[in-house]
This record gives C-alpha cells, sequence and structure tokens, in this order.
C-alpha cells in the first residue's frame, strides 16, 4: 500500500470587501483562483476550497513564491462629466 505524504502549506490570499458587503478573496499564486463569501470566515473557508481544486489541476510551482504586499501612488483627477481618467 503506497502512503501518502501530507504537508500543510500556507498561502498568501488578498481580501477586499464589494459594494454589496461581501468578501472577495483571491490567492495571488493561482490564476483564477477567487471565491467570495457573506462572512470573512465564510470566505476563507472558500478560498480554502479554491486553492485546493487549484492544486489538484496544475501542482504547486515550488520556485514560485509570493513575496509580498506594496502599494503605489497614482494621481487620479475626476470631474463632474468623466467616469475618472489619470492625470497628465
Amino acid at each position: 500500500m503506497e502512503q501518502l505524504e501530507v504537508k500543510k502549506l500556507r498561502f498568501p490570499v488578498i481580501v477586499e470587501v464589494d459594494e454589496d458587503g461581501y468578501y472577495i478573496v483571491s490567492c495571488p499564486l493561482f490564476r483564477g483562483c477567487h471565491s467570495y463569501g457573506e462572512t470573512m470566515e465564510e470566505a476563507l473557508e472558500n478560498i480554502k476550497e479554491a486553492i485546493e481544486m487549484c492544486l489538484e489541476e496544475e501542482g504547486i510551482d515550488e520556485n514560485l513564491k509570493f513575496v509580498g504586499y506594496r502599494e503605489v501612488e497614482i494621481e487620479y483627477a475626476k470631474t463632474a462629466t468623466d467616469k475618472g481618467k489619470r492625470a497628465p
């Protein structure tokens, strides 16, 4: 009988809240790995399932590492007639 090796893996997730109050969760290590929930706890449980599906389909690339979170600053101008555009 073949013995399975079980590892505990940690994955970064990004959490946002949409206009309806739902928590939108994404794992940047997998393309298209997103989920949501009405509560933070539900969203996190759902993204775990999505990550497991991504692992089953794609496997894990040991060379791909999450480096960190950064913010960038841009200038943004909005007028009453424009929906929004970058400042020149």
